[in-house]
């Protein structure tokens, strides 16, 4: 899949609310809301596409190449664990790709130098504030995040800290990123759930039809059909077919998901304190520069769902 293709397919505009807008959105997911574009920069990004075309790579090669570079020279199945919710050949032949085409050193090179253009850009564009005051901040809230279970965290916590002002943010808002991401994981296997249990679940909670966000993580009709069963035997959802939706226990369980999530996230948030009030909203600002800029999907779906 190369980059146009992929914005064909995930960068369609769409209207409506994430979820049943009966709660207030977290602290926590407040956060990982508002830095969620700008992480991901190095996925959508045209830098990003011109990182990963000159070193011969594809999106999907870029994406799997890139992220799962900070793990080291692994296994294709540790990529594919810690990437969790897409169907592990897939993503275990993307790393081999990615990585018998360029050295693991330079898949992570290649990243930070795609997300500090990227960043570098956008916020020319829109009259940056004070940069590196937002990055000393996050750093002050990183420092309540814990390895404990995050392997994709651990990875990039262990990299150097780019000396450039908008790689510095970029190297933040991807370590708050894939602190959550990878609680969210461990959160989703102590409720009991497998990958496409966790992906039809998820995207029935933001707002998904049933298998539009499942089947593009790589899984068989046949994987996809058995999972549903599962859900259904768990009496986790309700209807059929096209109307097909979370049960009241499904929206719990869901629900339950994301509280624990949330919790794992609380150190940051403690450490964080008052001055998440004040940087959630430049960062949401931000975010919404590098959506305006199409360099993130515009459906607030994928956003809500990662």
């Amino acid at each position: 899949m190369d980059f146009a293709e992929a914005r064909e397919v995930f960068c369609r505009p769409r209207t409506g609310a994430v979820g049943d807008g009966s709660a207030p959105a977290t602290p926590a997911r407040r956060l990982r809301d508002a830095v969620e574009p700008l992480a991901m920069v190095t996925v959508w990004s045209d830098p990003a596409a011109e990182e990963s075309g000159a070193a011969g790579l594809d999106f999907l090669g870029g994406y799997v190449g890139g992220r799962a570079s900070v793990l080291g020279d692994v296994d294709g199945a540790v990529v594919a664990a810690a990437f969790a919710v897409f169907e592990p050949g897939l993503v275990g032949g993307l790393w081999d790709q990615a990585r018998a085409t360029c050295p693991v050193a330079d898949l992570r090179a290649l990243r930070e130098r795609a997300g500090a253009t990227a960043l570098r850009t956008v916020l020319a564009d829109v009259g940056e504030a004070d940069v590196d005051g937002v990055v000393e901040t996050l750093r002050t809230g990183l420092d309540g995040a814990d390895l404990m279970g995050r392997p994709l965290f651990a990875g990039m916590s262990r990299l150097p800290w780019p000396t450039e002002t908008h790689g510095r943010l970029w190297h933040a808002v991807t370590l708050l990123r894939e602190h959550r991401g990878d609680a969210h994981v461990a959160a989703c296997v102590a409720a009991g759930l497998d990958a496409v249990e966790a992906n039809v679940l998820t995207e029935l909670w933001v707002g998904f039809d049933l298998l539009e966000y499942t089947s593009t993580r790589g899984w068989s009709t046949e994987a996809m059909d058995a999972g549903i069963a599962r859900l259904r035997e768990r009496r986790l959802l309700e209807g059929t077919g096209a109307g097909t939706r979370l049960s009241a226990e499904g929206r719990r369980a869901r629900d339950a998901v994301e509280e624990a999530t949330d919790r794992a996230q609380q150190p940051v948030v403690d450490a964080l304190g008052t001055d998440l009030e004040r940087i959630v909203p430049v960062l949401e600002t931000w975010s919404e520069a590098v959506v305006a800029r199409g360099w993130f999907p515009p459906d607030p779906y994928k956003r809500a769902a990662g």
